[in-house]
């Protein structure tokens, strides 16, 4: 084990330490050792996430306790552990799970208390696309968005993974309606295939005016939001009496304009909730894991959930996927593959 740790390995780097999607290479680097409760996991596969790129251009807040290469999510194998290894894990095992950094590269050292055992159903692709998406969505919608059945809700960024893993959810905990908004008829249509109930193109509708519309005036229970400035005012208006929005982004940016009205948050007593995973402490991680594991992890595997892959790429055009995930044009998971 000791001259297995003492070797190198490969993984993405950034050039100068931040940059665009260019900047991105493979170099080698020192393979880490696994610790206290951690396995080292030889990856196989590993999912971008947007905020891989904004930690790519420097924009990011990483947890102190992440290392600098980056990837939150991955599927492997388990070929050495740590002495306070979870005992369900042992070297040989199939798995994938969340990180908070460290994902593209050949190994990864990572707690086993958020490992999965990847099912024989699932191939390496699949599974790598899970952790972040669904244990995020179920985060926002559940934790902080308080989601019940018979609640109605609202995806922004419709077609993003988060927002395909809560529509999907939503539907299975039988939600009274689910909206989305999204910026094409083709992202509409995508998430109307896994259940969305109604879509909205933020390009051509109002649409706040027409969920309101929509819902005879009374808004929607549950709102999940990603864009922050540009839709602040059309989440306080479309929210229900009592209603949550959750905001997981600020994609449009962080400053209000003059003349937003918050006369909505008294008038229906709202609450807006910031949320974040990756700065989350490990227990609380956990605890979304086991959730995921006993709620989604059977329907993953009987095919009730599904996860859509947009494309998947060798590691080795690592620059043409971030190029891929910038251009806003995909409807499901970018995947890289190692070896």
């Amino acid at each position: 084990m000791a001259s297995i740790m003492a070797s190198t390995m490969a993984a993405v780097d950034i050039k100068a330490g931040k940059g665009p999607a260019s900047a991105l290479n493979i170099t080698r680097i020192q393979k880490p050792t696994p610790k206290d409760a951690q396995a080292l996991v030889k990856i196989k596969a590993f999912g971008l996430n947007r905020m891989d790129l904004l930690q790519r251009e420097g924009m990011y807040p990483v947890p102190p306790q992440a290392p600098k290469t980056l990837g939150v999510e991955f599927s492997g194998t388990i070929v050495a552990e740590a002495k306070n290894a979870e005992s369900a894990f042992k070297v040989g095992d199939e798995v994938f799970g969340l990180a908070y950094g460290g994902a593209y590269a050949e190994y990864i050292a990572v707690s086993t208390h958020m490992l999965i055992h990847k099912p024989k159903e699932l191939s390496w692709e699949v599974a790598a696309g899970i952790p972040e998406t669904w244990i995020t969505a179920t985060q926002a919608m559940y934790l902080v968005g308080e989601f019940s059945a018979g609640k109605s809700i609202l995806w922004h960024a419709g077609a993003s993974s988060v927002s395909i893993a809560g529509i999907q959810l939503s539907k299975a905990d039988n939600a009274s309606a689910i909206y989305v908004t999204a910026g094409s008829q083709e992202k509409l249509d995508f998430c109307r295939s896994f259940g969305a109930t109604a879509g909205f193109n933020y390009k051509t509708q109002d649409w706040a005016k027409e969920i309101l519309e929509a819902t005879g005036g009374k808004g929607v229970d549950v709102v999940i939001d990603f864009v922050g400035q540009n839709y602040f005012q059309g989440d306080l208006d479309v929210a229900a009496r009592d209603g949550r929005i959750v905001n997981l982004g600020t994609l449009s940016g962080t400053k209000l304009p003059a003349g937003v009205d918050i006369g909505g948050f008294v008038r229906k007593r709202l609450r807006y909730e910031g949320s974040s995973l990756r700065s989350r402490d490990e227990g609380y991680q956990r605890k979304l894991r086991d959730s995921l594991v006993e709620h989604a992890l059977p329907k993953f595997i009987d095919g009730s959930f599904k996860v859509p892959i947009e494309k998947v790429f060798p590691w080795e055009e690592i620059v043409q996927a971030h190029e891929l995930m910038e251009s806003n044009k995909t409807m499901g998971k970018i995947i890289c593959t190692i070896g």
